[in-house]
C-alpha cells in the first residue's frame, strides 16, 4: 500500500529537519510544507520530497489542506500527518498501514498511535480503540473520508484543528481509531507537575498567544459540536477553566496569559477567526 505524509514545519531547528530521517523510509512520498519566515535550505534533497514554501503563514490547517490536495493529485489514498517535532518511527508508521490494509469496512476516517506525553496516564489496556478525537501528529487520514467531510477548517489556524478534523468525520460516519500498542511520544507544551495541598496537577506553561487560540478556538469546536456530544463538549470548557486556574496558581506571564484567554473569548463572542491580526 503506498502511503503519503505531509510535515508542517515553521522555522525548526536542525534536530527537526533531521527527524525526517526517522520516518522518510516508510513513506512513498513526503510534502514538507514551510510556514517558516525564510525558505529552508538544510534538509538533504530527494526525490521522494516535495517542497512547498508557503508565501505567509496561515497556519497548520490552511497547510496541512495544501499537502492533502497535493496527495489526492498524485493518485494517493492515505495521507500521514505530522508536525514538525513529530518522534514517530518507520516501524510505527509499517505497522499502523499493516492495520490500513486488514481493514474490510468502507468507513475509516483515520488512524492514530497512542501519544505518550510526559506525564501521561497508564496506556489503555485494550490495543485498538474507537475515540471521538486524537491528535494530528503521526495520524494516518484517509483521503476519501478527508474530501467527504471538507478537509481541515483553514478559519481554525492553529489548535483544535485535530480535534475538530475528528469530530467532523465521527458526525459524518467515519471511525477513528488509535492504536495503543504503538506508542509514539509526544511533546505538549511544557508540561511541569506541581503539588498543591496534596494533590498533583499538571500546566502546560503555554505562550499567551496559544492561550488565545485554544480559547478562541475550543468554545467554537463547542458551540458546533454540543448537540452530537453535548458531554464532550462540556469536558472541554471545563478543561479551559481548569487551565486558567493553573495559570493563576502555577505558570508565568499570568497577566498576558489571561488577557488573551478573554481576547479569544470576546472575539468567539463577535464570530471572528482565522489569524490573529
Amino acid at each position: 500500500m503506498k502511503i503519503s505524509a505531509v510535515i508542517v514545519m515553521y522555522n525548526p531547528n536542525d534536530y527537526m529537519i533531521k527527524n525526517i530521517n526517522n520516518y522518510i523510509d516508510a513513506v512513498d512520498k513526503l510534502y514538507i510544507i514551510d510556514n517558516s519566515d525564510d525558505k529552508i535550505t538544510r534538509f538533504k534533497s530527494e526525490k521522494k520530497i516535495e517542497y512547498i514554501k508557503m508565501p505567509s503563514n496561515k497556519g497548520v490547517a490552511y497547510a496541512l489542506n495544501i499537502g492533502a490536495k497535493h496527495a489526492i493529485k498524485d493518485k494517493y489514498k492515505y495521507l500521514l500527518t505530522l508536525d514538525q517535532d513529530s518522534k514517530i518511527q518507520s516501524n510505527h508508521i509499517k505497522k499502523m498501514i499493516d492495520y490500513i490494509s486488514k481493514y474490510k469496512e468502507k468507513n475509516l476516517g483515520l488512524v492514530s498511535p497512542y501519544h505518550k506525553l510526559k506525564y501521561s496516564e497508564e496506556t489503555p489496556n485494550a490495543s485498538i480503540e474507537e475515540r471521538i478525537e486524537v491528535m494530528t501528529s503521526g495520524n494516518i487520514i484517509n483521503l476519501d473520508a478527508y474530501n467527504k467531510v471538507g478537509g481541515f477548517k483553514d478559519w481554525l489556524f492553529i489548535d483544535c484543528v485535530d480535534t475538530d478534523f475528528c469530530m467532523n468525520l465521527n458526525q459524518n460516519g467515519f471511525k477513528v481509531y488509535r492504536l495503543n500498542n504503538i506508542q509514539m511520544p509526544h511533546d505538549l507544551g511544557n508540561m511541569k507537575i506541581h503539588k498543591f495541598f496534596g494533590k498533583q496537577y499538571i500546566s502546560y506553561n503555554h505562550n499567551p498567544l496559544r492561550m488565545y487560540y485554544i480559547t478562541r478556538n475550543n468554545l467554537y469546536i463547542s458551540s458546533i459540536y454540543k448537540k452530537i456530544y453535548p458531554e464532550y463538549c462540556k469536558w472541554l470548557i471545563k478543561c479551559l477553566r481548569s487551565q486558567k486556574k493553573r495559570i493563576i496558581l502555577f505558570e508565568k506571564n499570568k497577566i498576558k496569559k489571561l488577557l488573551m484567554m478573554k481576547k479569544g473569548l470576546n472575539h468567539y463572542k463577535k464570530g471572528i477567526k482565522g489569524k490573529l491580526s
